[in-house]
This record gives C-alpha cells, structure tokens and sequence, in this order.
C-alpha cells in the first residue's frame, strides 16, 4: 500500500506543477487602451511589469494599484490576449478652468494659491473628492477673516477632450464684527488701559477704514504677543496668557472674546554686565549704549533697544553679523533680575563690490555719487542705510532696496547689490486743468528730471490761465563739482491780472533771470544762493484800489530789481515726496540788493516734522512765519506786489484763496508784511487702495492769518479751520481736493467749504 500511496502523491504534485506553468506566461508586448491626454509612454513608466517579464494573474493587484497610484485614472482593467498584456485605462479628467466668483474680501490670485496647496489647479489632474478638500479649506480662510456665514457652492462642467471647467460660487456674507472683548485675571492695570495696546476692538468712527472690529485668529494671536511685551516690558517677567476663549452668536454677526491672564509680579533690575569681545569699539562706548541700571524695573523693550544700539555701533565698524545675547537671570524669591549683554562681534567684513540693477536708464554714475558706502572699505550698516536714503529722495527712482549677500568662498567680504525701480523722468505735457484760485490752465511743459539719464534737470513750461501767463526755462546740475555743488538757471516771464488771485485788482508784468547755486554743508544741511535781475511793471484798472494808485504816485509804476536770494535748509526726510518720518527746518531770506528800484527784504521760516505712529498712521506738524520790510530809498515798507497772502489750499483751509487779514478802503484783499500759519494732520490709510504711494489723504487742523505788520499781530485775529485732504499725483498732474470747516470766522470773511485744484503743481 505504501507505494500506491507515493505514486497517488506523485502525480498530484505534477498535475499542480502543471497547472502552475500553464497561468504563467511571457510578456510579449504590453498594449495600453482607452488613453485620451497620457501618453502610453507615460503608464509604461509606472508600469512595474515590462516585455519579457514573466507574470501571473496572480500579478495583476499589483501591477492595477501602481497605475492607481499615479492619480490620472479613475479604472484599470489588465486581460491576457495570449502572450500580449492588455491594459484597459479610464483617465480622470483633467481640469481645463477654475473659476471663483462672488470673492471680495480675499482676492483671486490668493485663493487659487490656497486651491493649488490642496491639488486642484489648471492644468492637473480632477479627483472628485477633492472638492470637499477644497471647500474646508476656502471656509478656514475666510473663518480666519471673520466670516462665519460664507456659503460656497462647487459646480463641474464637463467639456471636450475628457476636461472640466470648475467654479467656485462664494456668498462671503457679512465679517462677524467684535461685540465685547473681555481681560480676566488683571490687577496691575485696568481693562481699559490692556484694551488700548490691542488691534483687535469693537466697533468704533473709524471702524470702516481699519477694520479693527472684524474677528481674526491671526489677528487675536498678534494681540496676545502685544499683551504679553505690554507686561514684559513693565517688569512682569512671569505674565502669561492661561487661555483665550472666543464664541460667536448663532446668527455668526457677533464674537466675544474672554482672554485669561496671569500677571506675576514686576521683577526690578539688579545688576548689569557687558562681556565679550568687541573688536575695535571702545568698552566704554558700548557702556554707554546701556541705558538700564541696578534698582529699575525690568523691560524687554529697552533691553532689546540695547542690544540693537550695540549691533548697530559695531555695524558701523565692519561687524556686520555681530551677534548680541541678552541672557536675564531671575531671583523668583527677591523679584531681582540680573541681565548680562554677551557680545561676539563675529569677523570683520568689507565690501568688495556694489552693484546696481534696474537702472535702464540712469547712468551707473549719478546712483554712485550718492553713496556713503565704498567698495573696498568695511561695511558700515549706517552708511549703506543712509546711502538707500539718498537714492529713494531722487525724484525720477520709484523705490529702492539693497542686499548684502556673502562672497562665494570668503567669510570676510559682502557684495552691496542696489535694486531700483526707476520712475518716468522726463514728460511732454499738454493739458488742460482748473484750480479755484487760478482758473482754467492750459499748459504745456517739456520736463526731464533725469535729462539723459544724467540727474540734470530740464524744463521748459508755458501756462496760460485766467489769471494771466507764465512762461519759465530752467536748468540744473546738481553735481556740477565732485563735491555735490549745484548749479542752474532760470529764465522766466509772467503777465499776471492779480483780480483773479482774490487780491486788489491791478496787473502785473514780470520778467526775470536767475542763477542758482547750491552748497552741501553737510549730510542734513544745504546752503543755496540765488541771484538774479527782475522787471516789473504794474497797470492799473479802474477797480484798482486809492492806496495803490497813491504808492504809484510817490513810486512810479516800473522797477528794477536787483535780487538775492538765500535759504538755509536741515532735511532729515526719508522721502521728498509723501515723506513719512524725518524733518525739513527752511530758513529764506528775499533781498533788493541797494540800488535796485525798490529796496526791501523778505525773511521766511518753515518746518515740518512727521512722526509715524504705525506702520500705517504719520502725524505732521507744521509751521510758517514770513516777515517783510523795505528799507533804504523805499520808506513806504513793504511793496504791495511783495505782500504776503493767507487763505486756501496753501495755507488756512476752508477760507478762500488770499482773502484772509487786511483790507484796502474798497475791501479788496490787501495781504501784508507779517504772516504766521501753522497746521497739523493726522495721514490716513486710504480706503480701498492696497497701494498707495501716489494717494495721501489726511484729516487736518490749520490756524494762520496775515497781518500789515509784525507790530499788528493779534492771537485773536487768527483763524482756524479742520477737515480732510486728499492728493493724488495722477498722470495728468497732481489732484489736490479739501473739504474744510471754518471754525471762527467773523464778519468779512470768505469761506469755501470744498476747495480744490487740478493740474497745477503743489510745491
């Protein structure tokens, strides 16, 4: 029986052998069907089976998951057609559009930015289950905006070719606005006094511009960081935020915030230390960059301000990467802190190289001559600051931005890479424009800022206005010397009625010549001289008022005038046009020079300081003071045609033009010899405008008025008046509008709540 049994066991083994060499086979050739955009290329890549391959069915769950995993197909089927694989695919559409509609609040291209992060995105692939990806991911960015009711609704749309155009309907409903945001655990200050330092607050006037009302989560946490710098930098080195909780109403239109504190108590310094290195700086004069000592309590601001001082005064020696550690050590029992500044000045570094890119047509010389930084010296982080400085105060250079990259294979040198934007510099103008105060403009001008891309300025310039006529050639060097002495002329002639300025009517004619020269003092200060010849001649109407016709009388009505002029100017602004921080102190002196027809001075002070509050918010303060008196041969004081105005867009807003002060007998306007105008304004960010380099839009407060003379000066006499301003420097010329409210007028005077001017320059 035995050998039955072996022989039975045999043949089983060989019938199972059989069996399993019949299901194998060799590939012979690989067939790919249903492919409608992949190439068969493409699936013989993924494909983990290739012609000469021996395979299985058995092989078939492998080789159908590989194709799978690719994405492209939404079927796989495999078959065997004798030694031939067959591949039968389906592919995924591919999407051929994405359309978003109904977005306002977040734009379209960072929308599609967030869809392309979750895989839907022209051009790829179309998984259907993407799209509730999708949508959870639209609704988080507009929850993290406040937006609690935004509803999106997705559509496909089959199209030919196996593609889909997608679109993505977005109701975003109105932003959850903040109703009460709640401080728990505080006793060291008031509620009210941690709700000031927040962004985050409820609905307020100026809700609608900055939008501090609308509920963020990026937001909420950027208030918890100022809160916990508010208690850290009054000594509360323990403070912390135990939890903030947020909750919306069930219409989603109000969030209440409760943040939970711990204060701590305030921690006072006791001692401080400096150590380190600190290569070619003097000890003692990092010493004294230390403004913290033993006994005062502990604030993180200023031992940051510190460490930043120590940088920059070793950045001004070369030690650009000097790296400054503050390390605090507490005495939990005592509430003392000890801090050390430990100093690594790192390796000395210079500049090898400075290069510029964008300058198209500025010649690489002009930008240079600005520089403060030089190739080949040591790197002076204040020099290379101030040298951006310079270059963003030219007017024909829109913007600047500078780069230290290291020297491949050195350690010790950098490269100083300028990148500019370069603005229009030159224009041919023929325009048309209106201005309450000069009538209708037409004009004509030829202007290169960057006269073949040399810095020198050109201008030709023809106005005729209702006011009269102007025609005006000047030319300017500002680097006639190495030394940045300018020098230029000015050729000029005006026939102007004097009635449409809202002065005294009379017309005068003015023709002249000037030579301008400018002198660097210094950095911040600039001595410029001006001398020149001037004719004028004065006609009379018969509206003309007695008092000048009685001057006409004693004077006579023509005049050569022999003039210098002169101006001291300080300037510390970080731009010329739209400045946001920095200063400008101008003091102007007018004189005709002995021997001319009528012998007389003019003396004027003007400042302006902007302070910036924020990132978004400046405040300006400003003032003027102009004073005039004749003198030798002329005993009448100052010429009528010399006087100074006050009133308009120039001066105190809400008044019109040159009204303001005196009165000749007829009551026209007749200015005077001592004016005093002062105004300060709050810059704003302007509504619905991202970009805003040519807009500035300020609420103000002006007070001023002109006086006949110094001795007449009356605090009571000055006028007031506040409102909002906007200018915007458009193509056609610069826009200037004001909306004023006088708040003292008196009887005579003429206001004008909405004044505006187009075209006409604003400096």
């Amino acid at each position: 029986m035995k050998w039955y049994r072996c022989l039975l066991l045999s043949l089983g083994l060989l019938a199972a052998a059989s069996t399993v060499r019949a299901a194998d086979f060799v590939v012979r050739d690989i067939q790919v069907e249903g492919l409608q955009r992949i190439s068969a290329g493409t699936v013989f890549n993924y494909l983990p089976v290739q012609v000469g391959s021996t395979i299985s069915e058995k092989d078939y769950p492998e080789i159908i998951r590989a194709l799978f995993k690719t994405g492209f197909f939404a079927d796989v089927n495999l078959e065997r057609k004798g030694n031939i694989l067959v591949v039968t695919v389906t592919e995924r559409p591919a999407i051929s559009e994405v359309r978003i509609v109904g977005n306002k609040d977040i734009s379209t291209d960072d929308l599609k930015k967030a869809l392309t992060g979750v895989g839907l995105a022209e051009g790829r692939v179309f998984d259907r289950s993407l799209l509730d990806k999708v949508e959870q991911e639209l609704l988080q960015q507009y929850y993290s905006r406040g937006r609690y009711a935004v509803q999106i609704k997705s559509q496909v749309q089959p199209l030919e070719r196996n593609r889909v155009a997608i679109t993505l309907d977005i109701a975003e409903g109105e932003a959850a606005s903040i109703d009460r945001i709640n401080v728990v655990g505080n006793k060291a200050f008031g509620e009210k006094e941690l709700l000031k330092q927040l962004q985050s607050s409820t609905t307020g006037w100026f809700s609608f511009f900055t939008k501090d009302d609308q509920y963020s989560k990026q937001k909420l946490a950027a208030d918890i960081e100022t809160l916990r710098s508010f208690y850290l930098d009054r000594g509360y080195l323990k403070f912390n935020v135990e939890s903030t909780q947020v909750s919306i109403t069930p219409d989603k239109q109000d969030v209440y915030i409760t943040i939970n504190v711990i204060e701590g108590e305030p921690y006072t310094v006791q001692d401080v230390q400096l150590s380190g290195e600190f290569g070619v700086v003097p000890e003692q004069e990092l010493r004294k960059l230390i403004t913290i000592g033993p006994g005062e309590t502990f604030s993180r601001a200023k031992m940051t301000e510190i460490a930043k001082k120590i940088g920059d005064r070793l950045g001004e020696e070369g030690y650009a990467f000097a790296n400054i550690n503050t390390v605090p050590r507490l005495d939990d029992e005592n509430k003392k802190v000890s801090l050390a500044f430990v100093v690594d000045p790192g390796r000395r570094v210079y500049v090898r190289r400075i290069n510029f890119q964008g300058n198209t047509k500025t010649q690489d010389e002009v930008l240079r001559r600005e520089l403060r930084q030089s190739e080949g010296s040591w790197i002076s982080t204040k020099d290379l600051e101030r040298s951006k400085t310079r270059l963003q105060r030219l007017d024909y250079l829109e913007s600047v931005n500078v780069e230290t990259p290291a020297v491949p294979g050195t350690n010790d040198q950098v490269d100083a890479n300028y990148t500019i934007v370069e603005r229009p510099s030159g224009s041919l103008l023929f325009g048309v424009g209106y201005g309450q105060d000069s009538g209708l403009l037409l004009n004509a001008s030829v202007t290169q800022n960057n006269f073949l891309g040399t810095g020198n300025q050109l201008g030709v310039t023809f106005n005729n206005s209702d006011v009269g006529q102007n025609y005006n050639i000047s030319f300017n060097n500002p680097y006639y010397t190495l030394d940045g002495v300018s020098l230029g002329f000015r050729l000029y002639y005006r026939d102007i009625d004097s009635s449409e300025l809202n002065t005294a009517e009379y017309i005068q004619n003015v023709y002249g010549a000037q030579i301008n020269l400018g002198f660097p003092l210094n950095e911040f200060d600039t001595l410029r001289l001006s001398p020149g010849y001037e004719h004028v001649w004065i006609d009379t109407t018969t509206e003309t008022p007695p008092e000048i016709l009685d001057y006409l009388d004693r004077n006579g009505d023509s005049y050569d005038e022999f003039k210098l002029n002169a101006s001291w100017a300080h300037d510390t602004r970080n731009r010329t046009i739209f400045p946001a921080s920095g200063s400008l102190n101008q003091v102007s002196a007018e004189i005709a020079l002995p021997g001319s027809s009528a012998e007389f001075y003019k003396l004027n002070y003007r400042s302006i300081v902007y302070f910036p509050l924020s990132g978004w918010l400046t405040w300006s303060l400003g003032g003027e003071i102009g004073y005039g008196d004749g003198y030798g041969n002329t005993d009448d004081g100052l010429p009528f045609f010399e006087n100074f105005y006050a009133g308009g867009l120039r001066s105190v807003r809400g008044f019109k033009a040159n009204t303001l002060g005196p009165r000749y007998s007829d009551n026209q306007p007749y200015g005077g010899a001592f004016k005093t105008v002062a105004n300060t304004q709050l810059i704003l960010p302007v509504p619905f405008v991202e970009k805003s380099e040519n807009v500035r839009v300020a609420a103000f407060f002006d007070i001023g008025n002109v006086f006949q003379t110094a001795d007449e000066f009356d605090f009571g006499e000055l006028r007031y008046s506040v409102g909002l301003s906007g200018l915007w420097l458009s193509p056609f010329g610069p826009i200037v509008l004001s909306v004023a409210a006088p708040l003292n007028e008196k009887s005579g005077d003429e206001t004008e709540s909405f004044q505006f001017s187009f075209g006409v320059p604003f400096n």
